[in-house]
C-alpha cells in the first residue's frame, strides 16, 4: 500500500484544508529524508568502489600479463587475497567491500592456477573448491554482499557437475535421473542453508536466497522440459519436478518463509510446466493445429491469472497476520 496515496484519500474523505493536510504530512514525516540514508549511501559507495577496484585490478593484471613472470603473477594474486582478507578482518567498516575483493581475488587465483598447470580437473571442481574455501569468509562477513556472488559460484559448480555427469548433454532421459535428482537436492540444500532458520549464522541473505531459489527452480524446470520434449523416458523428470516445485510453493506460503519474489519464481515455473504438459498432450493427438494453439494460449493466460491472484491474496493474508511493524 502507498502511504502517501492513503493520506491523500484520508484528507479528501475528511475535507481537510491545506494547512491541516501539511500538518498531517509533517506528522508522519513523509517529506523527511530516510533515517539511515547517510550510512546506506556510503556503504553503497564503498561496495561500488570495491567492485570497480577489483575490476580495475583484473584489467591491470591482464594489460601487464606478458611483463610478469609466473612467480610475479602468483605473488600478485596471492598478495591481493591476503591483503583484502586482512583488511576485512581488521576493519569492520570495510569488511563487506574487502571481503568482496577477497572473494574475487580467490577466483582469479584459482583460474590462473588452472591455466598455468593444466591439472586436468573439470571446471566444476574449481568452482566447488572456490566456493568451499571462501565459505568461512562469507560466514565471517555475514552480508548479502558476499553471499550473492558466492551463490553464483556454488550454483555454477552444481550446474557444471550435473552437466559433466550427464554425459555433457542437455536432453534428459531415465539414465540421467539420479544425476538430476542429486543436483536438485544440492540446489534445495543451498536454499535451505540461506533460509530464515539459519539467519543467526549467515546474517542477512535475502537476495542470495532468492538467487539460489531462482537457479534451482530454473534448473529443475529446464531438466523437466528436456525430459518432456527431448529425452526418451523423461516423464519421471516432469512428474518429480512438479512435485518438488509444488512442495517449494507450499513451503513459501508459510508466514515465516513467505517471500513474494521467491513464491512468484516458483509459481511461474509451475505454470510453465503445466502449460508444457498440456502442449505435449494436445500435439500428440491429431486435430487442428490453430485450434490447439489457441486452446494452449487461453489455458496459459488463465493459469497465469489464477497464479497471480493467488499469490497476491496470500501476500495480503500474510501481511494482515503479521504483527504491527513486521511487514513494513
Amino acid at each position: 500500500m502507498n502511504l502517501r496515496l492513503a493520506l491523500y484519500d484520508l484528507a479528501r474523505a475528511h475535507h481537510l484544508p491545506p494547512p491541516r493536510m501539511r500538518a498531517l504530512f509533517a506528522l508522519v514525516e513523509l517529506d523527511a529524508p530516510p533515517q539511515h540514508l547517510p550510512q546506506r549511501f556510503w556503504r553503497i559507495v564503498a561496495l561500488l568502489a570495491a567492485g570497480l577496484g577489483g575490476f580495475g585490478i583484473v584489467m591491470w593484471i591482464a594489460a601487464n600479463w606478458d611483463d610478469l613472470g609466473r612467480a610475479g603473477k602468483f605473488a600478485l594474486l596471492q598478495g591481493w587475497v591476503l591483503l583484502t582478507a586482512l583488511a576485512a578482518w581488521r576493519s569492520a567498516a570495510l569488511r563487506a567491500p574487502m571481503g568482496l575483493l577477497c572473494l574475487m581475488g580467490t577466483g582469479a587465483l584459482f583460474a590462473f592456477y588452472g591455466q598455468t598447470y593444466q591439472t586436468g580437473a573439470d571446471a566444476w571442481q574449481l568452482f566447488a573448491l572456490w566456493a568451499l574455501l571462501t565459505l568461512p569468509l562469507c560466514l565471517g562477513v555475514r552480508s548479502d554482499v558476499l553471499w550473492f556472488p558466492w551463490v553464483m559460484v556454488a550454483s555454477s559448480a552444481i550446474g557444471l557437475w550435473a552437466h559433466a555427469h550427464a554425459g555433457y548433454r542437455w536432453a534428459a532421459d531415465s539414465r540421467d535421473l539420479p544425476v538430476h535428482l542429486a543436483s536438485w537436492a544440492l540446489g534445495a540444500l543451498l536454499v535451505l542453508a540461506l533460509s530464515p532458520w539459519t539467519q543467526r549464522w549467515v546474517g542477512t541473505a535475502h537476495w542470495a536466497r532468492r538467487l539460489a531459489l531462482l537457479v534451482m527452480a530454473t534448473s529443475v524446470t529446464l531438466a523437466a522440459l528436456g525430459g518432456l520434449f527431448l529425452g526418451t523416458g523423461g516423464m519421471p523428470h516432469y512428474v518429480l519436478a512438479l512435485a518438488l516445485l509444488g512442495a517449494a510453493s507450499g513451503l513459501l506460503m508459510q508466514r515465516r518463509w513467505f517471500d513474494i519474489v521467491g513464491l512468484s519464481i516458483v509459481m511461474l515455473c509451475v505454470d510453465t510446466l503445466l502449460v508444457a504438459g498440456l502442449a505435449r498432450l494436445l500435439f500428440e493427438s491429431s486435430g487442428d493445429a490453430i485450434g490447439r494453439l489457441l486452446l494452449i494460449g487461453l489455458v496459459a493466460a488463465g493459469i497465469l491469472a489464477a497464479s497471480v491472484a493467488w499469490v497476491m491474496r496470500r501476500q495480503t493474508a500474510v501481511l494482515a497476520a503479521a504483527p504491527r511493524g513486521e511487514g513494513a
